[in-house]
Order: structure tokens, then sequence, then C-alpha cells
């Protein structure tokens, strides 16, 4: 979809239709994606974020990463692919490659999300490097949307909140 011409409008015009604000929008990209045609990506991220819309980049790091287009895409979010968080405690790399993306992020004003987290090491992993956001199993399955608002007011949900750096230091 990103190479169509008219993504911005049909967006724009669908929101409209549903009378929902651009905002409530979080779209993925992938970086295959963008530099398929990245002048043309550029341009439609860049009309798609001046309507308001979230914009991620998912699945960082397996693709063809370029530092020149991160830095000029209008980028809210940065998606630190799976193949990198479900080692972290055991391969030193791994956990330098995710706590250098996370760092990355941060000072491009991005949030910082981890995909994939499925065990309590991840988890505790991602909370000592200062990853923003996780997602994945240990969180929570897939669920139909009448299960979401029972399953956020389950008790014992307090993994859902990441802790500050400085309270996972003390």
């Amino acid at each position: 979809n990103l190479h169509d011409p008219a993504l911005t409008e049909d967006i724009a015009s669908r929101l409209e239709r549903w009378g929902a604000a651009a905002d409530w929008l979080r779209l993925e990209i992938t970086e295959s994606a963008v530099m398929d045609d990245a002048q043309g990506a550029l341009r439609r991220l860049n009309g798609l974020a001046d309507m308001g819309l979230e914009l991620a980049m998912d699945d960082f790091g397996t693709g063809y990463s370029s530092l020149s287009y991160l830095k000029r895409m209008p980028l809210t979010e940065l998606k630190i692919d799976r193949s990198f968080v479900s080692n972290i405690m055991a391969d030193q790399k791994d956990a330098l490659i995710v706590s250098s993306t996370v760092e990355l992020g941060h000072s491009l004003g991005l949030r910082v999300v981890a995909e994939g987290v499925e065990t309590q090491d991840e988890w505790t992993g991602l909370q000592m490097l200062g990853c923003d956001v996780a997602q994945g199993f240990f969180l929570g399955r897939p669920m139909p949307p009448d299960g979401i608002v029972a399953w956020l007011e389950e008790t014992g949900r307090d993994y859902l909140r990441v802790p500050s750096t400085e309270a996972t230091r003390a």
C-alpha cells in the first residue's frame, strides 16, 4: 500500500467516513517497503504524518536498514524484531543490538517497542535495557475484542507497566 500514490487520500477519506481521528491509527511500515521506492514512500509517509497518524518502523534491523532514511522518516515508533529480543539474556551481542537500538530510537525521539516477548527473562532484560513497550505472548495472546476488557480488568497485571529505568536499577 505504501507504493499507492492515492494512499494518503484514501486513508483521509476513510477516517472522515468513520468519524475517526488520525491519531487513533498507527501504521507499521517494513524497511523493505520503504526501500523499494524510497522517495515516493517518504512523500507518502510525510503526508500521513502531516495528517496526524503515528508511524512505526516494523522489524527494525532485519531488512535494508539505512540510517540516512531512518532520520528522514516521520516515525513515532521503532519496533525491534523478535530475532534480537528472543536471546537477550543469553547472547551478549543480541543484548548489545537491542540496547543500541533503544538508545538510537530514544535519541531520535522515538518510542521503542520490542516484538515477540515470550518469556519473563526477555521481559526483564528489556526493562533493564530501557525499552519503552513490549508486545508478545508473555503479555497476552490474541483475543477477540469482547475479551480485552475482561483481560485488562484481571488482577496481577503489574507487568503491563514497564518500570522506569531508575526503578529497575533500585
